[in-house]
């Protein structure tokens, strides 16, 4: 096959999980042989999470400005005048990744600047600002192929727009996510405030997708279990606005007492792998995911995982392979918790979830993406010549 130059866009510079696949799957078609070029933009300044091992593009941008549907609009426009500023040139496909960057695309293929571009849905959300919904459905319709990360998704794209999306599947990096510790633990510990525990990982900050608010209920209720018990609530970089369901779990925290609730915001890539190796338990009673990228994560770190009985979970791990809770009963997922510390479970669990881990390597993801993508750059090949 011959390589391929593929602009690879994503909303942010952030750990989200939609910006670590198009990280990775760029890393590992470039292991393949092809030429992506990963783009964000960058309001920071700070350039991509961690230093991607492929060609990238932090482009700077100016503030965001107060409003949802402001921010997405003003981050459209930021993309758009990018590649009228760098071109489009020499590049055999586009490929988006959200709504925000499928927008810009949809633009340019508009204007007769691009022949066309793929869109990856991870997941669809539910807008009530009609502005909102409608740039979501656009960066969906407008797109020329599509891939999915879960049978979920393949499904409703197929019911609810008529659209074939390809499978793709997502993976985890064994190098980066392993058991093994490395010297490191201890400094995080201390500086993360954690005491001997026992430990439960919550990853995904407070939303209300990430069912963060059931989670602390059910952690409040298994103390009465484990006094010692600490809960650590990592990451949450968004471009949505989740203040209200943060000010629900705030209240809750106020009514309850904070004691043994760790909420770090984002920690840096390398702080990830370290905390994943501190914690007992991966505690993800998600009620929305497109695949749940850090569920794969904690299992190459050798965590038990503690998981919603929903798809897309149920898709790619066993009965045996995950404690299952019902998302909404936090009951459930304290049970799940409990079960999740008992002696001898995580030696159970450690095993079967390396070999999930195993099974969804990153250059099985870009393979998945290869059919495609020689699809759309012939396509795009023969737009250019006709």
């Amino acid at each position: 096959m011959a390589s391929l130059r593929i602009a690879v866009l994503t909303h942010s510079t952030n750990p989200r999980g939609g910006v670590v696949h198009a990280l990775s799957l760029c890393e590992a078609l470039a292991a393949l042989g092809h030429r992506p070029v990963l783009h964000a933009p960058d309001a920071k300044g700070a350039s991509f999470f961690r230093a991607p091992a492929c060609e990238a593009v932090a482009f700077k941008v100016g503030p965001a400005p107060a409003g949802m549907a402001e921010m997405v609009e003003q981050r459209i426009s930021d993309y758009v005048d990018h590649f009228e500023r760098a071109g489009t040139d020499g590049f055999d496909l586009f490929h988006a990744h959200d709504g925000i960057s499928g927008n810009a695309l949809a633009k340019l293929k508009q204007r007769g600047i691009i022949p066309g571009f793929a869109r990856t849905v991870h997941h669809i959300d539910s807008f009530g600002d009609p502005r909102l919904a409608a740039l979501q459905e656009r960066a969906i319709r407008a797109a020329d192929g599509w891939f999915t990360v879960s049978r979920l998704w393949q499904a409703h794209l197929a019911e609810a727009y008529g659209i074939a999306a390809a499978l793709t599947g997502n993976g985890v990096d064994a190098g980066r996510f392993q058991p093994q510790p490395d010297g490191s633990e201890a400094e995080l510990r201390a500086r993360l405030g954690l005491g001997a525990g026992p430990i439960l990982l919550a990853v995904g900050g407070i939303e209300a997708r990430k069912n963060t608010v059931r989670i602390l209920d059910a952690f409040l209720q298994l103390r009465a279990l484990h006094p010692k018990a600490e809960l650590v609530v990592a990451g949450g970089a968004s471009l949505l606005d989740h203040g209200a369901y943060q000010a629900e779990f705030r209240a809750m925290l106020a009514l309850h007492g904070a004691q043994g609730v760790h909420v770090t915001g984002p920690l840096a890539d390398a702080d990830m792998a370290r905390l994943y190796r501190l914690a007992d338990a991966l505690v993800f009673a998600s009620v929305k995911e497109g695949f749940g990228l850090c569920v794969l994560e904690a299992m190459a770190s050798g965590l038990p995982v503690v998981v919603s009985r929903i798809a897309p979970f149920t898709e790619y791990l066993a009965d045996d392979e995950a404690i299952w809770c019902d998302p909404q009963r936090p009951a459930s997922i304290a049970d799940a918790m409990a079960l999740a510390l008992r002696p001898g479970t995580r030696a159970t669990f450690a095993p079967r979830g390396l070999a999930v881990a195993v099974r969804h390597d990153w250059a099985r993801v870009a393979r998945a993406h290869l059919p495609l993508y020689t699809r759309l750059a012939e396509t795009a090949r023969r737009s250019l010549h006709a």
